[in-house]
C-alpha cells in the first residue's frame, strides 16, 4: 500500500535530464545526407513501366517464355514477338463494280472470295470468267467469313478480290506520260484530304471528266485503301494515282513545266465560273474540308478559286468540290474546241 507521501501532485510536472538524446546526432546527419537515390522506373511496382517488367516476367515463365531456344542472350527474344500479317499488308476490293472493274483492268490480285450461294448476274459470271482466266484462286466462303474478310461495315455483295499493296506512279513521271500522249494535263492533288471515301469519289469525277490522275503526298494524306477502291466504283483501275514525298515541292516542279496551279478555298479570290484557263495543263490542289489548303500549298498556287454556293451552306466537301471544278473545266474545254 502506498503511501500518501508518494502520490503526485496536481499539475506536477515529471523532470528530465536535459541535453541531447541517445542517437540524435546520427539522425541529423542523414536528414543532411538527403534520401536515398530514387530506384529506375521499372523498380517500382506501382509504376507502369514496373507493371510491364513483371509482366514480361510472368510472360517468361509462362508457356510463351518457354519457347525461347539458345537465343536467349538476343534481347528481343526476351519479350514476345509481334506476328507480321500475313497478307503483307494487302487490300480487300469489294463489290461486283469495284471487284469486276479491277479484274477487267488486270490489277494483281491474289485471291477471289465468294460467298456461299450467291445470287449470280451477268457481272458475277463475267467476275468468275476473268478470275478463271487469269488463273486466280477462287475460295467459296460462308457470308460471316466473307464479312470479317471484307470488314464488317462494308458492303461486299457477296465478293471480296485480295489485291497487293498499290503501287504508287512517281508524279513527273505520270505528268510526263500525260505530256507523251499528246494530251493536255489535267490532274488532281489532294493537301490533308483523309477521308477514303473523298478520294475514291475524286478518283471517279477525274476518271468522269477527262482528268488523267490524282497526286496524294505521303503524309498527313489517304491513301488508296479498299475503301477508296470501293468508292471510285472501279475508277481506281483505269486512273493512276501518283505520291508525292513532298507536296509543295512537286507543284513547283509541275509549276517549272508550264502548269497551271488552282488551288480550292471557300475564301478564294477568283470566283470558278470566271475561270478562263481551261484550256491550259491544269492541276486543281483540292484542301481538307475543316483546314482547307495549306499555307505553303496556297502561297504556291497560281491562283485560289472558290465555288459560289449558297449562304446558308458552309462549306462542300472535298470530293464534291473537286467534282464542281471538273465538270466546269472540262465545259469550258469543250466549248472552246
Amino acid at each position: 500500500m502506498k503511501s500518501p507521501g508518494n502520490k503526485p501532485r496536481a499539475g506536477a510536472v515529471r523532470k528530465t535530464r536535459k541535453g541531447p538524446q541517445v542517437g540524435s546526432g546520427g539522425q541529423g546527419r542523414q536528414a543532411l545526407e538527403g534520401k536515398k537515390p530514387t530506384p529506375k522506373a521499372e523498380d517500382r511496382p506501382y509504376h507502369p513501366a514496373g507493371k510491364r517488367k513483371a509482366a514480361a516476367e510472368r510472360y517468361d515463365n509462362s508457356a510463351g517464355g518457354r519457347k525461347k531456344s539458345n537465343n536467349s542472350a538476343d534481347p528481343s527474344a526476351q519479350r514476345p514477338q509481334r506476328r507480321a500479317k500475313s497478307s503483307d499488308d494487302s487490300e480487300m476490293v469489294t463489290g461486283r463494280n469495284s471487284v469486276l472493274e479491277a479484274l477487267r483492268a488486270k490489277i494483281p490480285a491474289t485471291t477471289l472470295y465468294m460467298a456461299a450461294r450467291i445470287e449470280f448476274d451477268d457481272r458475277v459470271k463475267e467476275i468468275l470468267q476473268l478470275a478463271t482466266s487469269r488463273g486466280i484462286p477462287i475460295l467459296e466462303v460462308m457470308r460471316p467469313e466473307l464479312d470479317r474478310l471484307a470488314g464488317f461495315d462494308s458492303v461486299h455483295q457477296g465478293v471480296a478480290l485480295k489485291v497487293p499493296p498499290y503501287e504508287y506512279a512517281h508524279p513527273i513521271e505520270l505528268l510526263d506520260k500525260v505530256i507523251s500522249r499528246g494530251q493536255v494535263p489535267l490532274l488532281v492533288a489532294l493537301d490533308g484530304v483523309t477521308d477514303p471515301r473523298n478520294l475514291g469519289a475524286i478518283i471517279r469525277s477525274v476518271a468522269a471528266f477527262g482528268g488523267q490522275g490524282v497526286i496524294v503526298p505521303q503524309r498527313r494524306s489517304v491513301g488508296l485503301t479498299a475503301s477508296a477502291w470501293k468508292t471510285s466504283a472501279g475508277a481506281a483501275a483505269r486512273t493512276p494515282v501518283a505520291m508525292a514525298t513532298n507536296l509543295t515541292q512537286t507543284i513547283k516542279a509541275f509549276k517549272e513545266r508550264g502548269v497551271f496551279v488552282l488551288g480550292l478555298d471557300g475564301g478564294g479570290d477568283v470566283s470558278l465560273p470566271d475561270l478562263q484557263l481551261a484550256k491550259e495543263p491544269v492541276l486543281v490542289v483540292v484542301g481538307s474540308e475543316g483546314k482547307g489548303l495549306s499555307r505553303l500549298v496556297t502561297e504556291n498556287c497560281d491562283a485560289v478559286v472558290s465555288i459560289p454556293i449558297n449562304s446558308g451552306t458552309e462549306s462542300l466537301n472535298a470530293g464534291i468540290a473537286a467534282s464542281v471544278t471538273l465538270y466546269e473545266i472540262s465545259r469550258l474545254r469543250a466549248a472552246k474546241k
